[in-house]
């Protein structure tokens, strides 16, 4: 069954159509129906995922081509995400690489093609969105070329097979120029160039997971590639964790296979088959599930530490269970610890109130689709700003610094250098990316980063590039500069008066609008100066029996500047945090009341 079995995962960039493509390719192999109407972007099945156009959950799916059945993961193309990658790439036996015929290797597709390269994967490189016409194939064959010898790839996995492709218009091909035709090359070259996974069916049964969800009817449903042997539905198993520890034993009660977009129920599973495993309830992603026999439990790729840390709290403002459903410590613990057995790159430390929880991942956007997602099932959070988490290594304190590649036009490249050096960040390259473009290269402390992307974007009119990727742990960097602004507090509880709010438009950039509740403590705007003001957003007009010569002016607000939740969470500062209900997402001040706040600045000053 093997020689007619491929398993290869997709690695491309965020936005270079990696999952355009696997669309396509279901197309062209017949997995769906002529007639059947299949959303675009099949593969990005949740919300977020679909909203954003990323994808953020690693997903086996599998195609069947002339006789062979192609088992395909899609992989998360952001950093942040990657906890999802390095177990992936464990199930699969080849990797496409793809890569954008104008923005080249980025620093995304470094991080996983590193992963792949290190475990000996021969690559396929795909160079797609031939037909745009910004597109430099030439050059960036060079760039992928020069990024595995960096990444250390050997002899035989720089001798990699090259198709340019489109994956929106359905073709592949050798040939640089060809601008129609279809996938055929690209299964042909699968079928030719990737392994046959050639494991042993007739040793005992092993599984090694490396994906992991809940269902309500199965339980705990554990993905993976079977290493060895062979299963059927009700087989005795145990799991043992990567030291060879027995972490429970029980049965098979459930196999799924993947066929297309759907996992339905088989009978029985062999080497090499990627499936999904139900009947255990404390087994968890680089546990070896095998039959009683195994002792040895399968080499597991360890994932990489979190690097950022935030505090999720209960909301206690005072509109806190207005919007929301679950506003409770319980409920947000439960929350949070569902996330954690699902989401193995995330910690969850517990405070000594009980009251906040400290939650670790990978970088802002991680934890930011965490936010957003308990949002939608109805949670009411307040948040704290991102810290980095800091290490001692040999008496030393160190943080974790960042590879950061950033293009824009040459006119804004200064302001962005010198931006970026106020960050404590280094140069490391600099170089012309195309007519009137620059690529810069930096390695900044993770720490700088919190925040700048706002300001990125308003210093480049919105056309600059920005990516960013975990380099190492590197030395302390000492006190990094801030946001510059203070920002505009509520004095008072309420509504906001558009006559209040037409008076404190002088004072800075207002965050709401006529009408909008507000209450004491909550940041409304952004302060023109350094300090922050109290102001009153509730003043209204004196109304009196004189009549003035003059008539009233017409108010005339400028709409004010509403933020996205990844932009609140950059925005805030050490004393700030952002409420977060299904509907509204505000800023406040940790201490709403305007006493305490004195105090604990006082305190602040004296230590």
């Amino acid at each position: 069954m093997s020689a007619e079995l491929r398993n290869i995962a997709i690695i491309a960039h965020v936005d270079h159509g990696k999952t355009t493509l696997v669309d396509q390719l279901f197309r062209q192999s017949g997995t769906f129906r002529d007639n059947q109407r299949v959303e675009e972007r099949a593969m990005d099945s949740n919300d977020l995922e679909k909203e954003r156009g990323i994808t953020i959950l690693a997903k086996p799916t599998s195609i069947e081509w002339e006789g062979l059945r192609i088992n395909i993961v899609d992989t998360p193309g952001h950093a942040d995400f990657g906890a999802e990658v390095e177990r992936i790439l464990s199930m699969v036996d080849g990797v496409i690489l793809l890569v954008d015929s104008a923005e080249g290797a980025m620093p995304q597709t470094k991080f996983v093609t590193g992963k792949a390269l290190a475990l000996g994967l021969k690559p396929i490189v795909v160079v797609n969105k031939i037909d745009r016409p910004d597109g430099r194939p030439e050059e960036v064959l060079d760039e992928v070329f020069d990024l595995f010898v960096n990444l250390g790839a050997n002899d035989e996995q720089l001798e990699f097979p090259i198709l340019y492709a489109s994956g929106r218009n359905g073709y592949a091909s050798e040939d640089i120029t060809a601008r129609e035709g279809s996938l055929t090359p690209m299964f042909e070259l699968i079928r030719d160039h990737v392994p046959a996974p050639g494991l042993d069916v007739d040793a005992p049964f092993s599984f090694l997971a490396t994906l992991l969800d809940r269902d309500n009817f199965m339980g705990r449903v554990l993905t993976g590639r079977v290493q060895s042997g062979t299963i059927k539905v009700n087989d005795p198993i145990r799991a043992m964790d990567m030291d060879g520890k027995i972490i429970e034993t029980g049965r098979a009660s459930k196999l799924l296979s993947f066929r297309g977009l759907e996992r339905v129920p088989v009978e029985e599973a062999r080497a090499g088959d990627i499936i999904a495993l139900a009947g255990l309830e404390k087994a968890t992603v680089a546990n070896t599930i095998a039959d009683p026999a195994v002792t040895e439990p399968i080499a597991a790729q360890p994932i990489d530490p979190p690097t950022l840390a935030m505090r999720f709290a209960v909301n206690d403002s005072p509109f806190a269970g207005r919007e929301g459903d679950k506003v409770t410590s319980r409920l947000i613990r439960d929350r949070l610890m569902r996330e954690m057995e699902t989401n193995v790159a995330i910690r969850v430390t517990e405070s000594a109130d009980k009251d906040s929880f400290e939650v670790a991942g990978r970088g802002e956007l991680q934890l930011g689709v965490v936010i957003e997602t308990m949002r939608r099932e109805g949670f009411e959070l307040g948040i704290s700003r991102p810290r980095v988490l800091l290490r001692e290594e040999n008496g030393q304190r160190t943080e974790p610094y960042e590879a950061v590649v950033i293009d824009v036009d040459d006119e804004f490249s200064g302001t962005v250098v010198e931006k970026m050096q106020r960050r404590k960040a280094e140069l490391t390259e600099m170089r012309p990316s195309g007519p009137g473009k620059t690529r810069l290269g930096f390695l900044a402390p993770s720490r700088g980063l919190i925040g700048y992307h706002g300001e990125f974007l308003s210093d480049t009119r919105g056309t600059g590039i920005m990516n960013r990727l975990f380099d190492s742990y590197g030395p302390y960097k000492g006190p990094i500069e801030g946001r510059q602004n203070g920002v505009l507090i509520s004095n008072c509880t309420g509504e906001a008066v558009g006559y209040a709010l037409n008076a404190l438009e002088d004072r800075g950039i207002l965050f709401v609008s006529p009408q909008e509740k507000v209450y004491e403590g909550m940041v409304i705007g952004e302060n023109a100066k350094p300090d922050d003001l109290e102001v009153n957003p509730l003043k209204s007009k004196q109304l009196t029996n004189f009549r003035s010569t003059g008539k009233d002016d017409a108010i005339r607000l400028t709409p004010p500047k509403k933020m996205t939740l990844e932009q609140a969470i950059a925005y805030i500062d050490d004393d700030e945090m952002v409420e977060v209900t299904p509907q509204t997402i505000r800023l406040r001040k940790a201490l709403l009341d305007p006493h305490e706040r004195k105090k604990a600045r006082r305190k602040a000053d004296a230590a």
